[in-house]
Formats: structure tokens, C-alpha cells, sequence
């Protein structure tokens, strides 16, 4: 899924106000955690996915992962947080033209 740059700023701001639904624990990403994710995901179609973990190589992998195996798209990641987004059957968020 590629977005414009417009179309990612718009959901940039509509995450803002959003709190992270999914977190990742000790175990780091399981089956469960991607489970938990992609149906967050589908039911929210924007959802914060919190990685706290301090090292950086490693969060851009958990990162990486989370995203392929998802197939939702990349908005944002800062910090520990990570912003993702994908459309649903619903078409909850209506996002504007490119």
C-alpha cells in the first residue's frame, strides 16, 4: 500500500489523540503479539503499536517484521511508538485524494 505524503501528514493527525492498543512484552514479537496486532488493525484501521526497547537495531527489525507481516502501512515511528495503517472492508477513515 503507498501513500502520499499528504494522505500520511492526515493520519499522522488523526493518530495523535490515539493511545498504543498493542505492546510488546518480554517475549518480544510472537504469533500471539502479530495476532493481537492484525486484529487491532482491522477493527481500528489506525492503530499505535508500543516496542520498548532500547536497542535501536532491534526495534527497527521488530519494526520491519511487524509491518511485512501485516501488510499495513508504515505512518510514523518515534520513540518506541509505531504508527500503522490499513484499510479495512469498512472503510472507517476516509483518506484524501492524493
Amino acid at each position: 500500500m503507498t501513500l502520499s505524503n499528504k494522505q500520511k501528514q492526515y493520519l499522522k493527525g488523526l493518530a495523535h489523540s490515539l493511545k498504543p492498543v498493542v505492546q510488546l512484552g518480554n517475549n518480544g514479537l510472537t504469533e500471539g503479539v502479530l495476532a493481537e496486532i492484525d486484529g487491532a488493525i482491522k477493527h481500528h484501521e489506525l492503530i499505535k503499536v508500543k516496542i520498548p526497547t532500547d536497542d535501536k537495531e532491534e526495534k527497527i527489525l521488530i519494526m520491519d517484521a511487524i509491518v511485512r507481516e501485516t501488510g499495513a502501512a508504515k505512518i510514523h515511528a518515534i520513540g518506541h511508538i509505531l504508527i500503522l495503517y490499513k484499510s479495512s472492508d469498512d472503510r472507517k477513515i476516509e483518506l484524501p485524494k492524493r
